[in-house]
């Protein structure tokens, strides 16, 4: 049986003074740390469910991911700043601590904030909101490990998330 191992968060958030919307995951894959960028694994569907709620094609290097997100007025980061985990395992999850949120709430008129899957959804109710005082849209994992959700129903359950992020009372 593996070990757990202590992460500490290696990743910025990405945002801007644009963003609305905030989706935050568990904490990145060991795939994501090694390329330096959330949602790395290549089996991981986020980017895929992404690009299709806007028909455009899926990016694929960071670059073209950070810019996507921006575009669309997507912010990305993670519930936990740090944890004992084995692996990409979220069920393997100890001793969470949570980020501060504080550096892009502050900074960006955040409407809506997106958990991705069950494990990042219920670390946030039980972590951060009940000092931030704002609730959490939890969507379905978008990882290889929730494998009996077909790409058509993920993106029909992200449809939120469009629609957060393209509200007509924005300033452009």
């Amino acid at each position: 049986m593996p070990s757990s191992e202590r992460i500490v968060h290696p990743l910025a958030p990405v945002w801007d003074d644009r963003s609305c919307a905030l989706v935050l995951g568990t904490m990145p894959s060991p795939a994501s740390r090694a390329v330096n960028f959330y949602y790395g694994n290549p089996r991981n569907r986020f980017w895929r469910v992404a690009a299709a709620l806007w028909d455009e094609p899926e990016p694929e290097i960071n670059e073209g991911r950070r810019a996507f997100c921006l575009s669309h007025r997507i912010a990305l980061w993670d519930v936990l700043a740090s944890c004992d985990i084995v692996g990409a395992s979220d069920a393997s999850i100890e001793d969470p601590v949570p980020n501060d949120l504080s550096r892009v709430l502050d900074s960006a008129p955040i409407l809506t904030i997106f958990c991705t899957g069950s494990t990042a959804a219920r670390l946030y109710r039980r972590l951060i909101e009940p000092t931030l005082g704002r609730s959490c849209v939890a969507l379905p994992s978008t990882s290889p490990a929730n494998a009996r959700m077909r790409l058509a129903d993920l993106v029909s359950a992200y449809a939120p998330l469009r629609v957060a992020c393209t509200q007509p009372h924005l300033p452009q």
